[in-house]
């Protein structure tokens, strides 16, 4: 009998949303609540016309209502995260497809991408590096520019134009300052964002091409490589080229 304790004081733990989802801080300590998953639901069903069958909303409430259960939560709790700062999707429209994006308390917990509707797979063609790149502007805009973001957009821009020389004023000149001057302001408010930095990319870069497996991997490798963590920022430059090459594997580029 003394053996069945530590596996009902494991019932009793609450799911909390850094167990399912790459985030941190207050919110990776959370347990997911019951209205949180509504929220998401509600939201994706808004932007979408359904809850997406594996999307966020369908994890966040597997999670909930196995808290619920276990009785560490109630049917009508609320994270305060989710309560005060709320949730979002967006989704970001690219010839022939659409980049959704989900986040709780600003912080992205998925990215995926869908196709068009039917009736404009006809138009589908392979999603750009600069159009990746713009997708990222998008969905999270907010996001001072930081060193791992230089080196991530240098290596898309090298990519992109096949060139190893950096364009001065270019995409990756223009990171590689906006790193330099975040690197010395305190406050985030004043700090350079992405979007100021990747609106617009693609008018932006001299050339561009279709985003490929490769690109990823290199875009990956450099944003991984200025990270001490050793991770890749959700919903970040290299997430967006990563999404961008796989779709175009689908459509055979």
């Amino acid at each position: 009998m003394s053996q069945e304790r530590p596996r009902r004081e494991e019932d009793r733990e609450p799911i909390k949303y850094g167990d399912v989802f790459n985030v941190h801080g207050d919110l990776a300590d959370k347990p997911i609540a019951p209205q949180d998953a509504a929220m998401m639901q509600t939201a994706e069903a808004s932007v979408l016309g359904k809850s997406q069958k594996g999307g966020a909303a369908v994890v966040m409430q597997a999670a909930a209502t196995r808290n619920e259960r276990a009785g560490v939560v109630s049917h009508a709790d609320i994270s305060d995260v989710a309560g005060y700062q709320g949730v979002a999707v967006t989704e970001t429209d690219v010839p022939g497809r659409r980049i959704v994006t989900e986040a709780v308390g600003g912080q992205v917990i998925g990215q995926y991408v869908q196709p068009a509707p039917v009736e404009q797979r006809s138009a589908m063609s392979a999603i750009t590096i600069g159009e990746a790149l713009e997708a990222t502007a998008q969905t999270l805009g907010d996001k001072p520019v930081d060193q791992c973001d230089a080196a991530a957009i240098q290596a898309a821009e090298v990519r992109a134009t096949g060139c190893n020389v950096i364009t001065p004023g270019g995409l990756a000149a223009t990171a590689q300052s906006a790193a330099s001057l975040n690197a010395g302001i305190d406050k985030d408010e004043d700090k350079i964002k992405l979007r100021d930095v990747l609106t617009g990319a693609t008018a932006k870069l001299p050339a561009d091409k279709a985003a490929t497996r490769q690109d990823a991997e290199g875009v990956v490798t450099a944003e991984l490589r200025n990270n001490p963590n050793l991770t890749t920022q959700p919903g970040g430059i290299a997430a967006s080229v990563t999404a961008a090459a796989k779709l175009n594997e689908n459509i055979n580029i």
